[in-house]
């Protein structure tokens, strides 16, 4: 069985062909998905999700990019919906120094009070960080006691490994796939597998061969695939780990 331990099946690309996807999961052995908010309309449509598929789960906070409306009320609201039994996470949170359509500042301060929350609620995270390795680690250094998974993983074998060896998870979508991916190969083959989680990401990072189209669940077990074949593991062994990784992660049963 397979696990994808971030994906976005709320996103409107989905309105016309989700209850097919997700009736088509199976064929493909896929059997649980964590379905991630970004902000609050995307947390309230993840737990709705959840309520109505039961190999869902779901993750509630503000991305990077709405960060600048993280505030006292969205955080009491995102503590109720943390109440939600299907919510095992806090996420997607962190930074994004790419775009930088919020200042870097107002992104830290996103960042922490939402590691605050999940510390607060003993739930882990789910981190989104790009292009800002550096403020990342400082923030993790400053929180001892959080835990998670930096998703669609970007940095370093290094990075990875110290994160890795503080109790965090790495999380890899079908960029593993692609010619150019040096960097997120390296880290694969750095990190034990129990730290690994594969993901989609979806309807972003479609795997190979499915590069620049949209990417669903479906397409999980070929990020699986990649790391097997780097991990010397068959693709059904590496399922295995990672789905058992990120049941771990997310507690569920």
């Amino acid at each position: 069985m397979y696990f994808d331990s971030h994906a976005h099946l709320d996103d409107r690309r989905f309105d016309e062909d989700r209850a097919e996807i997700f009736a088509d999961l199976k064929n493909h052995g896929v059997g649980l998905i964590m379905n991630v908010g970004c902000d609050l309309a995307s947390s309230e449509q993840s737990v709705a999700l959840a309520e109505q598929y039961d190999f869902v789960y779901a993750a509630v906070g503000s991305h990077p990019d709405d960060a600048d409306h993280v505030d006292g009320r969205l955080l009491d609201r995102y503590r109720a919906l943390a109440a939600h039994p299907k919510v095992r996470a806090i996420g997607e949170i962190g930074l994004d120094y790419h775009y930088e359509d919020v200042p870097r500042a107002r992104q830290i301060i996103a960042f922490e009070e939402q590691l605050e929350l999940a510390e607060a609620l003993k739930l882990p995270v789910i981190v989104h960080e790009r292009e800002a390795h550096g403020d990342a680690m400082d923030i993790i250094a400053r929180h001892p006691e959080a835990r998670g998974v930096f998703h669609c993983f970007s940095g370093s074998a290094e990075m990875a490994l110290w994160l890795a060896e503080r109790g965090w998870y790495i999380g890899f979508t079908g960029v593993v796939t692609f010619k150019n991916a040096r960097r997120a190969l390296e880290a694969v083959q750095a990190l034990p597998m129990e730290r690994i989680l594969i993901e989609t990401d979806c309807p972003y990072m479609a795997p190979e061969p499915h590069r620049g189209h949209r990417n669903d669940s479906r397409y999980v077990p070929l990020v699986a695939a990649k790391i097997a074949q780097l991990k010397g593991l068959s693709p059904e062994e590496a399922g295995r780990i990672t789905t058992e990784n990120a049941k771990r992660l997310f507690s569920i049963e």
